[in-house]
């Protein structure tokens, strides 16, 4: 198993301190070498998770950020954000990992979904909500990943009744799971083997959303 070291925090809350190029071109081969380690940390969870699904490739986030549109114009983020996407179009959904000075955690589920995919997803829910709310509602599930999460529109989406029994799922603009950590389970040598189990209790959910995705509201492939 890999594992991360300290530094990976300590790195951090130094950059928090000091967000400035200068002080981030000396410690440039330092946080190479932190890279590196999330790489290898990243590969380990790809090869866990490949046991049991299809991993089409894993992104780490650069640490530049695009200032052009904000107005905190600070150049570095200060996270490593890394992001496991299925092999599409059959399976769908995606995992992600969140490594910062006490705001680690790890998500998997929807984040923003194409218009086309809402609204299947949302018809899915008019029409039937109670596959979902079995998985998402199964105890084992619960205990690992807590209630769904994700921004929601304020009443109804256009065209779907106020009052339905389950608008508070077809309400839903995003269909997401959060974990978070404490910096020590973080820098554990059991971190890997936990986000490893934790992604792969996800997946009845990711085969219950694939299901609906790659089919019409007649149960018919669309692929």
């Amino acid at each position: 198993m890999n594992t991360l070291s300290p530094d990976v925090f300590t790195f951090y809350k130094e950059l928090k301190e000091n967000n400035t190029r200068e002080w981030f071109e000396p410690q440039k081969v330092r946080f190479k070498n932190l890279e590196k380690e999330v790489k290898a940390f990243n590969e380990g969870v790809k090869v866990g998770l490949e046991a049991t699904d299809e991993i089409e490739r894993v992104k780490l986030f650069r640490i530049y950020r695009d200032v052009r549109f904000s107005k905190n114009k600070t150049p570095y983020k200060t996270h490593f954000g890394s992001s496991f996407h299925r092999k599409k179009p059959h399976l769908r959904g995606g995992y992600y990992i969140h490594i910062s000075p006490g705001d680690s955690f790890i998500a998997a589920g929807f984040w923003d979904p194409n218009p086309a995919d809402l609204l299947r997803i949302r018809k899915e829910m008019e029409v039937d909500a109670t596959e979902l709310r079995a998985v998402i509602g199964e105890t084992s599930f619960k205990k690992t990943w807590g209630p769904l999460q994700g921004n929601a529109v304020k009443t109804a989406p256009k065209g779907f009744a106020k009052d339905h029994p389950d608008i508070d799922l077809i309400r839903q603009k995003q269909f997401l799971f959060i974990k978070k950590f404490e910096d020590k389970s973080v820098l554990s040598s059991g971190f890997q083997n936990e986000v490893i189990s934790s992604f792969t209790a996800i997946r009845p959910f990711f085969d219950y959303m694939s299901s609906v995705l790659t089919t019409d509201l007649n149960g018919e492939s669309i692929l």
